[in-house]
């Protein structure tokens, strides 16, 4: 209990420092929502004035942090100005959609990614075997994601196979339950596969590694010259001594996957967070921006915190360390 209230602490304050940061890197930027207005001539000064008075932007730095705090303790976690809306009517939708996309892509890779580690550990002294595994996964992890994502798209516009941008078809309303499903999955798979595609090469790299040196020590060796099966010691030693190596990959692969799924969004056009933070980066829409980064922050912070407990149910050793 108290190493759970200790890391929920750090979290807050992890949270808390990134909304000081997004305040003070917009207050440093030049410029703010109603920048645009002023190159407008239609638009007078004194209105410009008025809104900046309405939107509060007129007030100092303090101020607005301030108020911003008060908001989020409301639950409006502020207004958009883009938007014309409180930002938590824009984030939780946004929030579920980011959520879908990411579980989804994370539980596909992760078995897939250790099937695969699992397999090249197991034919490591093949040639063919070692030249396949390191192949694929430095050509898998010198890619970028955004040439990955725009790859995709290209093969998807050229073959028509998948649909390629948005969440649903816009006939959406009027399908029954069944087509319903089937037109998300089409438009879920091609930003997952993206996202599957960017997640398994250090799944593979460390399930194969891990395994190769546990199948290649003392003791295993020692119980192969037992007569016992090569397949009981791979999945029952050799899996099992991966375990921990892997727990502490996944957490900090969240991190990772977030950023990843928020380029993802904002090129395939999925309506999650990073599409929503794109947008909002661009109209200068504060308030946005500042309540999708803490979205995407507290997103991080719990799959860690949620690796870390793991770690400690799997591991007596880290639970008495950590006591």
């Amino acid at each position: 209990m108290i190493y759970l209230v200790h890391r929920l602490g750090r979290l807050l304050l992890l949270l808390f420092g990134s909304s000081v940061l997004c305040f003070l890197l917009f207050e440093m930027a030049p410029g703010d929502y109603l920048t645009e207005m002023h190159v407008d001539p239609h638009v007078s000064l004194e209105t410009i004035a008025a809104l900046r008075t309405q939107y509060g932007l007129d007030r100092s730095l303090v101020e607005r942090y301030s108020h911003w705090l008060v908001a989020v303790g409301t639950g409006s976690w502020g207004y958009s100005f883009a938007y014309n809306c409180p930002v938590s009517q824009l984030l939780w939708g946004r929030a579920e959609n980011t959520l879908l996309l990411t579980l989804t892509a994370t539980a596909i890779a992760w078995p897939l990614g250790i099937a695969l580690g699992t397999y090249f550990a197991a034919f490591r002294r093949r040639v063919w075997s070692r030249i396949l595994g390191d192949s694929l996964t430095v050509l898998l992890v010198s890619t970028p994601d955004l040439l990955l994502a725009l790859l995709l798209l290209l093969f998807a516009v050229r073959t028509g196979i998948l649909p390629t941008g948005g969440m649903v078809s816009i006939d959406f309303n009027s399908m029954d339950n069944w087509g319903k499903i089937k037109d998300l999955t089409a438009h879920l798979c091609l930003p997952v596969l993206c996202l599957v595609i960017a997640q398994i090469p250090p799944v593979v790299a460390h399930v194969r590694t891990t395994i190769s040196e546990v199948l290649e020590s003392q003791c295993l060796r020692a119980a192969r010259g037992l007569g016992i099966h090569r397949r009981r010691l791979l999945f029952r030693h050799a899996l099992v001594a991966a375990v921990n190596p892997l727990i502490s990959l996944f957490g900090l692969s969240i991190a990772t996957l977030l950023s990843s799924s928020l380029l993802v969004e904002a090129v395939m056009g999925w309506p999650g967070l990073g599409r929503l933070l794109f947008e909002s980066i661009l109209a200068r829409d504060v308030h946005v921006v500042i309540g999708a980064t803490i979205a995407s922050t507290l997103f991080a912070g719990v799959g860690s915190l949620i690796a870390d407990t793991l770690l400690r149910i799997n591991d007596p050793r880290i639970r008495e360390a950590t006591a």
